[in-house]
């Protein structure tokens, strides 16, 4: 069964989007490789079936967004789900300002995730505390950011692109491209455009929030666009109801390691959980005849079955 990309719609949890791909399928197994808030939309990877298998490897995917970041106003959820909780004159603010705060985010940082997070302390979530009017002591975590691009600055959201097309760099604003549903601002902020690439694990609302410290001013995500989650990228996405018909890529084209041919005999002894002596090291997708065997660990020395796929004639 197949792994898909598939737009995420405005307004949906990933949640939602599961429960909708179990229908579309007629299957209750479907996961996915890393949510998005409901206000978020873009690239959501979901995969059926047997095709779960992969999804542990695919977890930690880097990604990449564009973030609509609204400057003076604060929220409780760090994005546009609000309300509005505290505000602040915005001081003009150079582009150059702008670049040198988001600078100080590049790279591997220590950061605190929003209290309006599925993070658990000690078997609570940390959503289930802020909805009731608590907070819980989340600690910050380490992330890594590869790349942040001041793409503009605008004097409210409405004023912001929200069309978008591919480019060199990256995604960027295009009156011709594609259209972005936004959430409805909270009020007139001035709002910048930033394009991010981060490590798993990493918050864009708490980026928004941090930026905004950094500037002397409350923000909040007044949008958020993601582009791309490992090899996939939001051109070849699917509308969420074509998952119905559609063929879907294979495990073996959604894995993201060095491919290793073998033998029959090795691929029968990587089924059987044995470790058969190899010199090659790192974590690699082994196949035979082109299909599937496993996902191992190579030290240099023998392989180590980490998740091993039956072949055709095994079923």
């Amino acid at each position: 069964m197949p792994v898909f990309a598939v737009d995420k719609p405005l307004n949906l949890t990933s949640h939602d989007v599961v429960g909708r791909v179990r229908r579309l399928r007629g299957t209750r197994r479907v996961g996915h490789t890393g949510a998005l808030d409901p206000l978020a939309t873009g690239v959501l990877v979901v995969a059926v079936e047997d095709s779960t298998k992969v999804v542990q490897f695919m977890e930690r995917d880097s990604k990449d967004y564009l973030a609509w970041i609204s400057l003076g106003a604060g929220t409780p959820t760090l994005d546009a789900e609000g309300p509005v909780e505290v505000q602040a004159p915005v001081p003009p603010l150079t582009a150059e300002a702008v670049e040198a705060a988001l600078a100080q985010f590049v790279g591997n940082i220590e950061q605190v995730p929003p209290q309006y997070s599925a993070i658990q302390v000690g078997g609570v979530r940390a959503y289930d505390v802020a909805r009731r009017g608590g907070t819980l002591d989340l600690p910050a975590r380490p992330v890594t950011i590869h790349r942040l691009d001041l793409l503009g600055s605008y004097p409210t959201l409405a004023e912001a692109p929200a069309h978008v097309s591919r480019g060199a760099d990256g995604w960027q604003p295009d009156p011709a491209g594609r259209p972005v549903p936004l959430p409805p601002a909270l009020g007139d902020f001035p709002t910048l455009l930033v394009r991010a690439s981060v490590g798993s694990g990493t918050y864009l609302r708490s980026l928004a929030r941090d930026l905004g410290a950094a500037l002397g001013v409350p923000a909040h995500l007044a949008g958020l666009l993601r582009t791309r989650a490992g090899r996939y990228d939001l051109a070849d996405c699917l509308e969420l109801d074509a998952v119905a018909e559609a063929a879907g890529h294979s495990d073996l084209s959604a894995l993201p390691f060095e491919v290793v041919e073998v033998p029959a005999q090795t691929a029968t002894e990587l089924r059987q959980g044995k470790r058969p002596r190899r010199s090659e090291a790192g974590r690699l997708t082994v196949t035979h005849a082109g299909e599937l065997v496993a996902v191992v660990d190579g030290d240099g020395v023998q392989w180590k079955t980490v998740r091993a796929w039956a072949g055709e004639k095994e079923g």
